[in-house]
């Protein structure tokens, strides 16, 4: 890619990025509010639905890609199944916003998208594996492909609970993502992610550090689901082996705190689509850690993910499974640190 070229997409970039605010700014005035409560970290009714600037950031510049660019298109049937999907999970989540719908109908309407995703053709089949080769699971990609994208949108909509830190984390992720995809000249991956990072960009100065509006189910499940159907895409590139862990390693401090909370919230007998705040981010900020630093630390954790995933891309076959194996060693320092905080704060079981 020439400088040129680079600057044109850094100033399209910019540009989506204003429309973003202007946005998120007409959503602090429509004054969805979001009323707290006993689950909830903020004390004042704040806004909520800003992630309808990210939303029609990236919608509007995935329009263009698919109108105008061609050295960035995947086939039509992947395109418009990105872009059906995208804007079902964004209309959905945003009626969730205003309605507050249980647990069950936004999971039924996140298969629905993921479903739309998955039968446009962007599933994977086959994973490179070091020292054995290409492995074929077949059909079984399907369900392995839906569940992905469900546990990551959802994912990243559980970890939507303090100023900054899921948009933050999201941000740094396209970033890094961006870059791994222009190495490997995967530029439909690399585009997207810039288009969403634009809309992060434009959305977290009203939310950092201290918020004049949250995310809301729009924007936490809909940076989910567009950073889960990237990791599929990526999953694609030929000259990477174990490319599907990409989008992981980048979501690595988020992905280790849901799965734990899950896991360890079934093991005791609770019920895991019950509303809680026993993240292990929401109990370090209840433990008395600033809130801005625990968003902080999860960015953090995004921005190790993608320098080590830099190092995986490039790394031998043999070497790609303890660079990504690496990564669990933050986040179990971060268990026991924020284990610690929560004995000494006497939070019991958290």
């Amino acid at each position: 890619m020439t400088l040129a070229a680079f600057l044109r997409h850094l100033a399209f970039c910019a540009a989506l990025a204003a429309i973003s605010a202007v946005m998120v700014r007409a959503m602090i005035s429509a004054r969805v509010m979001d009323v707290p409560n006993a689950r909830k970290a903020h004390r004042n009714p704040t806004p909520k639905g800003g992630g309808v600037g990210v939303v029609v950031a990236f919608m509007l510049g995935i329009a263009v890609l698919y109108g105008t660019a061609t050295f960035s298109r995947i086939a039509d049937p992947y395109f418009r199944g990105v872009i059906l999907a995208s804007a079902a999970i964004a209309v959905v989540a945003f009626i969730d916003d205003i309605r507050d719908w249980p647990f069950t109908v936004k999971l039924g309407a996140q298969l629905l998208a993921a479903l739309a995703a998955v039968g446009s053709g962007l599933y994977i089949t086959v994973f490179r594996l070091p020292y054995i080769g290409p492995v074929d699971i077949g059909w079984w990609g399907i369900p392995a492909t839906v569940a992905w994208i469900l546990f990551a949108t959802n994912a990243m909509n559980f970890i939507d609970g303090l100023n900054g830190l899921a948009a933050g984390t999201a941000l740094v992720a396209c970033i890094f993502l961006a870059l791994i995809a222009q190495s490997q000249e995967g530029w439909f991956v690399y585009f997207a992610a810039l288009l969403l990072a634009s809309g992060l960009a434009g959305f977290l100065p009203f939310n950092f550090p201290r918020a004049r509006i949250f995310l809301g189910d729009v924007g936490s499940q809909f940076c989910g689901f567009v950073l889960a159907v990237l990791g599929v895409a990526a999953a694609r590139f030929g000259a990477v082996e174990m490319s599907f862990l990409l989008v992981p390693m980048l979501l690595s401090g988020v992905l280790f705190d849901v799965a734990f909370t899950l896991i360890r919230r079934a093991v005791a007998g609770e019920r895991v689509t019950q509303a809680h705040r026993s993240h292990l981010y929401q109990v370090a900020q209840r433990a008395g850690m600033d809130a801005n630093v625990v968003a902080m630390v999860h960015w953090g954790f995004a921005a190790l993910g993608g320098v080590v995933a830099l190092l995986f891309v490039h790394a031998p076959p043999e070497r790609k499974p303890m660079l990504a194996l690496l990564l669990l060693v933050p986040q179990l320092v971060w268990l026991a640190y924020v284990a610690s905080r929560a004995r000494r704060a006497n939070l019991g079981a958290w």
